[in-house]
Protein backbone atom coordinates (compact mmCIF):
# COMPACT_ATOMS: atom_id res chain seq x y z
CA UNK A 1 0.00 0.00 0.00
CA UNK A 2 2.72 2.78 0.74
CA UNK A 3 4.48 1.72 -2.68
CA UNK A 4 0.96 3.50 -4.12
CA UNK A 5 0.79 6.26 -1.84
CA UNK A 6 4.06 6.94 0.08
CA UNK A 7 2.53 9.75 1.36
CA UNK A 8 0.88 8.15 3.79
CA UNK A 9 4.25 7.27 6.00
CA UNK A 10 4.33 11.27 6.85
CA UNK A 11 1.11 11.63 7.64
CA UNK A 12 -0.85 11.62 11.05
CA UNK A 13 -2.59 8.50 11.06
CA UNK A 14 -4.70 9.14 14.15
CA UNK A 15 -5.79 12.70 12.77
CA UNK A 16 -5.77 12.20 9.21
CA UNK A 17 -6.51 8.29 8.43
CA UNK A 18 -8.49 6.61 11.19
CA UNK A 19 -11.45 9.08 10.46
CA UNK A 20 -11.79 7.97 7.39
CA UNK A 21 -11.14 4.28 8.19
CA UNK A 22 -14.11 4.48 10.80
CA UNK A 23 -16.20 6.91 8.11
CA UNK A 24 -16.29 3.69 5.84
CA UNK A 25 -16.72 1.54 8.66
CA UNK A 26 -19.97 3.03 9.81
CA UNK A 27 -21.79 1.71 6.36
CA UNK A 28 -22.59 -1.26 6.88
CA UNK A 29 -19.36 -2.87 4.80
CA UNK A 30 -17.20 -5.30 6.63
CA UNK A 31 -14.26 -4.69 7.98
CA UNK A 32 -12.33 -7.34 5.86
CA UNK A 33 -13.46 -6.04 2.73
CA UNK A 34 -12.86 -2.21 3.85
CA UNK A 35 -9.17 -3.38 4.34
CA UNK A 36 -8.97 -5.03 1.11
CA UNK A 37 -10.22 -2.18 -0.93
CA UNK A 38 -7.69 0.46 0.80
CA UNK A 39 -4.97 -1.69 0.67
CA UNK A 40 -5.80 -1.77 -3.11
CA UNK A 41 -6.92 1.53 -3.64
CA UNK A 42 -4.95 3.76 -0.67
CA UNK A 43 -5.60 6.54 -2.77
CA UNK A 44 -9.10 7.30 -1.39
CA UNK A 45 -7.27 8.22 1.80
CA UNK A 46 -6.15 11.39 0.78
CA UNK A 47 -8.93 14.12 0.37
CA UNK A 48 -10.55 15.52 3.31
CA UNK A 49 -13.29 13.82 4.65
CA UNK A 50 -15.37 16.34 5.38
CA UNK A 51 -15.05 18.44 1.79
CA UNK A 52 -14.72 15.55 -0.43
CA UNK A 53 -15.36 11.91 0.87
CA UNK A 54 -18.59 12.63 2.91
CA UNK A 55 -20.08 14.43 -0.01
CA UNK A 56 -18.95 12.07 -2.60
CA UNK A 57 -20.70 9.52 -0.92
CA UNK A 58 -23.71 10.97 -0.48
CA UNK A 59 -24.04 11.60 -4.19
CA UNK A 60 -22.86 8.01 -4.65
CA UNK A 61 -25.56 6.91 -2.84
CA UNK A 62 -28.21 8.95 -3.59
CA UNK A 63 -28.57 6.65 -6.93
CA UNK A 64 -27.06 3.51 -5.50
CA UNK A 65 -29.31 3.41 -2.65
CA UNK A 66 -26.99 0.72 -0.85
CA UNK A 67 -23.58 1.62 0.91
CA UNK A 68 -21.72 -1.91 0.38
CA UNK A 69 -22.58 -0.71 -3.86
CA UNK A 70 -21.50 3.15 -3.04
CA UNK A 71 -18.24 2.10 -1.18
CA UNK A 72 -16.85 -0.21 -3.98
CA UNK A 73 -17.92 2.28 -6.70
CA UNK A 74 -15.86 4.66 -4.71
CA UNK A 75 -12.56 2.96 -4.78
CA UNK A 76 -10.87 1.83 -7.81
CA UNK A 77 -12.76 5.30 -9.79
CA UNK A 78 -10.76 8.01 -11.17
CA UNK A 79 -13.55 10.18 -10.92
CA UNK A 80 -13.36 9.51 -6.96
CA UNK A 81 -10.33 12.69 -7.42
CA UNK A 82 -12.68 15.09 -9.04
CA UNK A 83 -15.57 15.13 -7.31
CA UNK A 84 -17.16 18.55 -8.79
CA UNK A 85 -16.65 17.43 -12.22
CA UNK A 86 -18.55 14.05 -10.87
CA UNK A 87 -21.52 15.88 -8.91
CA UNK A 88 -21.59 18.87 -12.69
CA UNK A 89 -22.07 15.15 -15.42
CA UNK A 90 -24.54 14.01 -13.09
CA UNK A 91 -26.37 17.19 -13.48
CA UNK A 92 -25.71 17.57 -17.42
CA UNK A 93 -26.63 14.29 -17.45
CA UNK A 94 -30.32 14.78 -15.55
CA UNK A 95 -30.74 17.81 -17.51
CA UNK A 96 -30.50 15.91 -20.79
CA UNK A 97 -33.13 13.74 -19.27
CA UNK A 98 -31.15 10.60 -18.61
CA UNK A 99 -33.36 8.81 -15.72
CA UNK A 100 -31.50 8.48 -12.23
CA UNK A 101 -32.14 4.64 -12.46
CA UNK A 102 -29.76 5.06 -15.53
CA UNK A 103 -27.50 6.87 -13.95
CA UNK A 104 -27.52 4.30 -10.91
CA UNK A 105 -26.31 1.91 -13.59
CA UNK A 106 -23.54 3.84 -14.91
CA UNK A 107 -22.11 4.42 -11.45
CA UNK A 108 -22.95 0.55 -11.01
CA UNK A 109 -20.89 -0.41 -13.73
CA UNK A 110 -17.92 1.93 -12.74
CA UNK A 111 -18.22 4.27 -15.69
CA UNK A 112 -15.48 6.63 -14.86
CA UNK A 113 -14.90 7.72 -18.67
CA UNK A 114 -18.04 8.92 -18.19
CA UNK A 115 -18.46 10.88 -15.00
CA UNK A 116 -14.53 11.83 -15.55
CA UNK A 117 -15.38 13.32 -18.65
CA UNK A 118 -15.14 17.16 -19.83
CA UNK A 119 -17.45 16.80 -22.95
CA UNK A 120 -20.11 15.04 -21.46
CA UNK A 121 -22.46 17.80 -23.31
CA UNK A 122 -20.92 16.87 -26.94
CA UNK A 123 -21.18 12.69 -25.85
CA UNK A 124 -24.47 13.06 -25.06
CA UNK A 125 -25.63 15.30 -28.36
CA UNK A 126 -23.78 12.35 -30.38
CA UNK A 127 -25.77 9.87 -29.21
CA UNK A 128 -29.09 11.77 -29.42
CA UNK A 129 -28.21 12.22 -32.82
CA UNK A 130 -28.09 8.67 -33.30
CA UNK A 131 -31.44 8.60 -32.48
CA UNK A 132 -31.22 6.72 -28.83
CA UNK A 133 -33.74 8.25 -26.30
CA UNK A 134 -32.27 9.48 -23.24
CA UNK A 135 -34.50 8.13 -21.18
CA UNK A 136 -34.43 4.63 -22.03
CA UNK A 137 -31.27 2.40 -20.64
CA UNK A 138 -30.00 1.67 -23.81
CA UNK A 139 -28.72 5.35 -24.22
CA UNK A 140 -26.42 5.14 -21.33
CA UNK A 141 -25.33 2.23 -22.72
CA UNK A 142 -24.81 3.87 -26.10
CA UNK A 143 -22.69 6.46 -24.18
CA UNK A 144 -20.39 3.78 -22.48
CA UNK A 145 -20.02 2.05 -25.78
CA UNK A 146 -18.86 5.24 -27.48
CA UNK A 147 -16.98 6.78 -25.07
CA UNK A 148 -14.96 3.48 -23.90
CA UNK A 149 -13.77 3.16 -27.86
CA UNK A 150 -11.42 5.18 -29.35
CA UNK A 151 -12.50 6.25 -32.89
CA UNK A 152 -9.09 3.80 -34.55
CA UNK A 153 -10.72 0.57 -32.68
CA UNK A 154 -14.24 1.73 -33.40
CA UNK A 155 -13.43 2.16 -37.39
CA UNK A 156 -11.26 -1.62 -36.95
CA UNK A 157 -14.74 -2.81 -35.73
CA UNK A 158 -16.68 -1.29 -38.34
CA UNK A 159 -14.38 -2.63 -41.00
CA UNK A 160 -14.67 -6.30 -39.59
CA UNK A 161 -18.43 -6.05 -39.55
CA UNK A 162 -18.10 -5.18 -43.20
CA UNK A 163 -16.11 -7.81 -43.97
CA UNK A 164 -18.81 -10.15 -43.09
CA UNK A 165 -20.82 -8.43 -45.83
CA UNK A 166 -22.19 -5.22 -43.51
CA UNK A 167 -22.83 -2.22 -44.68
CA UNK A 168 -22.49 0.96 -42.53
CA UNK A 169 -26.22 1.46 -42.73
CA UNK A 170 -26.11 -2.32 -41.36
CA UNK A 171 -23.31 -1.48 -38.57
CA UNK A 172 -25.43 1.37 -37.47
CA UNK A 173 -28.74 -0.21 -36.98
CA UNK A 174 -27.23 -2.49 -35.28
CA UNK A 175 -25.53 -0.51 -32.90
CA UNK A 176 -29.44 1.09 -32.26
CA UNK A 177 -30.92 -2.31 -31.70
CA UNK A 178 -27.91 -3.00 -28.95
CA UNK A 179 -25.34 -0.84 -28.15
CA UNK A 180 -23.30 -3.58 -26.42
CA UNK A 181 -22.21 -4.78 -29.88
CA UNK A 182 -19.65 -2.25 -30.17
CA UNK A 183 -18.26 -3.09 -26.76
CA UNK A 184 -17.45 -6.82 -28.62
CA UNK A 185 -13.81 -7.32 -28.97
CA UNK A 186 -12.93 -8.32 -32.79
CA UNK A 187 -12.08 -11.38 -32.03
CA UNK A 188 -15.13 -12.26 -30.82
CA UNK A 189 -16.77 -10.85 -33.82
CA UNK A 190 -15.00 -13.14 -36.07
CA UNK A 191 -15.91 -16.36 -34.30
CA UNK A 192 -19.36 -15.77 -34.09
CA UNK A 193 -19.50 -14.72 -37.88
CA UNK A 194 -17.28 -17.61 -38.35
CA UNK A 195 -19.78 -20.14 -36.44
CA UNK A 196 -23.02 -18.35 -37.91
CA UNK A 197 -21.71 -17.74 -41.98
CA UNK A 198 -19.06 -20.72 -42.41
CA UNK A 199 -20.10 -23.34 -40.23
CA UNK A 200 -24.03 -23.02 -39.99
CA UNK A 201 -24.34 -21.67 -43.77
CA UNK A 202 -26.50 -18.67 -42.49
CA UNK A 203 -26.25 -14.84 -43.67
CA UNK A 204 -24.19 -12.80 -41.70
CA UNK A 205 -26.99 -9.86 -42.24
CA UNK A 206 -29.98 -11.97 -40.33
CA UNK A 207 -27.14 -11.34 -37.16
CA UNK A 208 -28.16 -7.13 -37.53
CA UNK A 209 -31.50 -8.01 -36.75
CA UNK A 210 -30.50 -9.41 -32.95
CA UNK A 211 -26.58 -8.06 -32.46
CA UNK A 212 -27.24 -9.32 -28.81
CA UNK A 213 -26.18 -12.95 -30.12
CA UNK A 214 -22.81 -11.13 -30.41
CA UNK A 215 -22.75 -11.13 -26.74
CA UNK A 216 -23.70 -14.77 -26.15
CA UNK A 217 -21.54 -18.03 -25.14
CA UNK A 218 -20.29 -19.75 -28.23
CA UNK A 219 -19.99 -22.94 -26.45
CA UNK A 220 -22.39 -22.51 -23.87
CA UNK A 221 -25.93 -20.85 -25.88
CA UNK A 222 -24.81 -20.29 -29.59
CA UNK A 223 -23.52 -24.21 -30.59
CA UNK A 224 -25.53 -26.38 -28.59
CA UNK A 225 -29.03 -24.26 -29.79
CA UNK A 226 -27.75 -24.06 -33.23
CA UNK A 227 -27.31 -28.52 -33.19
CA UNK A 228 -31.10 -28.36 -31.70
CA UNK A 229 -32.44 -26.49 -34.29
CA UNK A 230 -30.41 -28.32 -37.25
CA UNK A 231 -31.79 -31.50 -35.18
CA UNK A 232 -35.51 -30.04 -35.89
CA UNK A 233 -35.02 -29.11 -39.52
CA UNK A 234 -33.67 -32.41 -40.20
CA UNK A 235 -36.78 -34.19 -39.28
CA UNK A 236 -38.71 -32.08 -40.44
CA UNK A 237 -40.46 -30.72 -37.06
CA UNK A 238 -39.43 -27.30 -37.77
CA UNK A 239 -40.34 -25.77 -40.86
CA UNK A 240 -39.07 -22.29 -40.41
CA UNK A 241 -35.30 -22.22 -40.87
CA UNK A 242 -34.72 -18.42 -38.65
CA UNK A 243 -31.96 -19.80 -35.94
CA UNK A 244 -32.17 -15.92 -34.65
CA UNK A 245 -35.21 -15.94 -32.53
CA UNK A 246 -34.16 -19.76 -30.97
CA UNK A 247 -30.83 -18.92 -30.12
CA UNK A 248 -31.34 -15.22 -28.91
CA UNK A 249 -34.28 -16.01 -25.75
CA UNK A 250 -33.99 -17.50 -22.67
CA UNK A 251 -33.05 -20.61 -21.38
CA UNK A 252 -36.09 -21.10 -20.18
CA UNK A 253 -38.41 -20.28 -23.17
CA UNK A 254 -36.01 -22.10 -25.68
CA UNK A 255 -36.27 -25.50 -23.77
CA UNK A 256 -40.25 -24.98 -23.94
CA UNK A 257 -40.53 -24.16 -27.60
CA UNK A 258 -37.68 -26.20 -28.98
CA UNK A 259 -36.83 -29.14 -26.37
CA UNK A 260 -39.44 -30.43 -24.23
CA UNK A 261 -42.44 -30.08 -26.64
CA UNK A 262 -41.33 -32.62 -28.95
CA UNK A 263 -42.34 -35.32 -26.62
CA UNK A 264 -40.54 -38.49 -28.52
CA UNK A 265 -37.69 -36.53 -29.53
CA UNK A 266 -36.93 -34.35 -26.01
CA UNK A 267 -34.72 -36.99 -24.67
CA UNK A 268 -32.30 -36.98 -28.05
CA UNK A 269 -32.39 -32.88 -28.34
CA UNK A 270 -31.15 -32.16 -24.39
CA UNK A 271 -28.50 -34.56 -25.19
CA UNK A 272 -27.84 -32.31 -28.01
CA UNK A 273 -28.25 -29.54 -26.44
CA UNK A 274 -26.15 -30.07 -23.19
CA UNK A 275 -23.27 -32.32 -25.24
CA UNK A 276 -19.97 -30.78 -24.36
CA UNK A 277 -18.09 -28.88 -27.72
CA UNK A 278 -16.28 -31.75 -29.03
CA UNK A 279 -12.43 -31.11 -29.08
CA UNK A 280 -12.58 -30.78 -32.78
CA UNK A 281 -15.67 -27.82 -32.18
CA UNK A 282 -13.17 -26.21 -29.54
CA UNK A 283 -10.21 -25.89 -31.88
CA UNK A 284 -12.46 -24.56 -34.30
CA UNK A 285 -13.68 -21.75 -31.50
CA UNK A 286 -10.43 -20.84 -30.96
CA UNK A 287 -8.94 -21.16 -34.33
CA UNK A 288 -11.77 -18.03 -34.84
CA UNK A 289 -10.93 -16.44 -32.20
CA UNK A 290 -7.15 -16.08 -33.09
CA UNK A 291 -8.28 -15.78 -36.71
CA UNK A 292 -9.47 -12.04 -38.31
CA UNK A 293 -9.28 -13.98 -41.83
CA UNK A 294 -12.42 -13.96 -43.51
CA UNK A 295 -13.20 -17.77 -45.64
CA UNK A 296 -16.79 -17.81 -46.50
CA UNK A 297 -18.12 -21.59 -47.82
Amino acid sequence: MVTKAPWLLSCDPCKRLLPKFEFFLSKDVSSSEIVDLISKYPRVLRPSLENHIVPTYELIYKFLQSHVRTTRCMFGNTFYSCGDRLAHNIILLLENEVKESNIARLLGNHSKVIFASNDIIKLVKEVKDLGFDPSKATFVIALMAIKKTSPSLWKEKVDTFKKWGWSDEAVSEAFRRHPHVMLTSIKKINAVMNLWVNQLGRDALELVHCPKIFGLSIEKTIMPRARVLQHLLAKGLRKRASFVSPISVSEKLFLARFVTCFKEESCQLLKLYQEKVSVQGKEEVGAALGSSQIVKS
